[in-house]
């Protein structure tokens, strides 16, 4: 007999960092004996638990009546199109079966067309209470994903930097910060942070620094026992991203950050190679490495584990993340993290113990984050040519523990026990 009914709305089920955990956050709930399905606009395998949740046509006029929407109050400026999100437009989910018999809907990215503001109104109104997964800022601030240097959201939004010349005292992320804000002191709405600096950042913000948040990390699949052994002749680092020159993922520092290694560890740079992997749009954002340097171009799922198999460390230079799954599955995988310590990796690197967070300056002093990031790629290498398998059984336990998908599951449902009254 099957636990409760659970479906989990999103954009889409393989497309994107929350596509892929909330599939795996699915797949994890099924086999902890919870009939969890997902309603998606963007449907990419065959999974038969996995539906459209409407028709292509609605669907389609959706994402283009957002869109439009977007455009007229940014100005006209393409830059910024797919920066904002506004939840004015959607489908009606509510009146899908998979809903109606639901007993928990869990809500996790449902932009660009997906559901508005007034469907979840209308998921409330059935009666189903409401699991909202936060993936990024987007739930505490007017429009934006990741805020950046921008503190509108701790008070209210308005004149907000992505809307240019079209910002104001009651611009659009404005509007839409009100929206929320009736939304949230309406429909009991659950709130989960994918780490604790989402969490704190949350309860920073106007919008929610009264809501219900629990911490939840995302599921992570680790079918291995031990780590595969290294051999250590040749250091691989490896760095990769969906996009490597995304501005967010900080590789100006990473290519300042090698040139500090080989000036001044010499004998240390000439073992190392950097190894990456993800599109680039300009291939000249890969030049200036200090260190050997191969690209491997875009690569399936599949073949990244391979990858970090045969690294031995993982580094990260995002300027904010979340939760940056790269490190959790480098790390699990045998290779250390080095990473800027802003966002969520303090959750998964035990600084000094199994990885090393290197402190990100308030003034964004990026050349101060380079030499931190060259710090910590030293220290990696020492790590490993002197505790090196010691170093990644200690890794795989510790991200097993924090991230499998039977203690993620089991956080979740947990939760739904407690507000479904089970």
């Amino acid at each position: 007999m099957l636990y409760m009914k659970v479906v989990i709305i999103n954009k889409s089920d393989s497309t994107g960092g929350a596509a892929v955990v909330s599939r795996r956050l699915m797949e994890a709930l099924n086999a902890s004996g919870v009939d969890a399905r997902m309603l998606v606009a963007e449907r990419l395998t065959d999974d038969s638990r996995v539906a459209y949740a409407s028709t292509g046509l609605a669907l389609k006029a959706a994402f283009i009546r957002e869109r439009l929407g977007i455009f007229l109050a940014n100005g006209f400026d393409r830059s910024t199109l797919f920066k904002i999100d506004t939840c004015a437009d959607g489908v009606d989910v509510a009146r899908h079966p998979w809903v109606r018999q639901a007993d928990v809907v869990c809500l996790n990215w449902v932009n660009q067309g997906m559901l508005s503001l007034r469907g979840i109104r209308a998921i409330a109104a059935l009666g189903k209470p409401i699991v909202w997964t936060m993936h990024d800022m987007w739930n505490m601030t007017g429009v934006c994903h990741h805020a950046g240097d921008c503190q509108g959201f701790l008070n209210h939004c308005g004149d907000c930097p992505l809307l240019g010349r079209r910002a104001g005292r009651n611009d659009l992320s404005a509007r839409v910060w009100r929206r929320k804000k009736a939304l949230y002191g309406d429909v009991p709405v659950h709130f989960v942070a994918v780490s604790n600096w989402l969490s704190t950042r949350a309860r920073e913000s106007s919008l929610m620094r009264h809501a219900d948040i629990r911490v939840i990390p995302n599921a992570f699949n680790f079918d291995i026992d031990e780590p595969r052994p290294r051999d250590c002749g040749t250091l691989r680092i490896i760095f990769g991203a969906a996009r490597l020159d995304d501005p967010i993922k900080g590789l100006p520092i990473l290519v300042r950050a090698t040139q500090l290694v080989a000036a001044a560890r010499p004998d240390l740079a000439a073992r190392c190679q950097l190894v990456t992997f993800g599109n680039v749009r300009a291939a000249a954002a890969l030049s200036g490495f200090g260190l050997r340097h191969r690209h491997l171009g875009p690569l399936p799922v599949r073949e990244v584990r391979e990858v970090y198999e045969s690294g031995h460390i993982v580094v990260s230079t995002s300027l904010y993340e979340t939760l940056p799954g790269t490190l959790v599955e480098g790390q699990a995988w045998g290779c250390v993290p080095v990473s800027l310590d802003h966002g969520g990796q303090g959750d998964i690197i035990s600084h000094g113990r199994t990885g090393y967070l290197a402190r990100w300056s308030a003034d964004g002093d990026k050349e101060k984050a380079a030499r931190a990031i060259a710090e910590g790629l030293a220290w990696a290498a020492d790590k490993v040519l002197t505790e090196g398998d010691a170093l990644r059984s200690l890794m795989l336990r510790e991200a097993r523990g924090r991230f499998s998908a039977e203690s993620v599951a089991a956080a979740y449902k947990a939760l739904f026990d407690e507000i479904t009254g089970r």
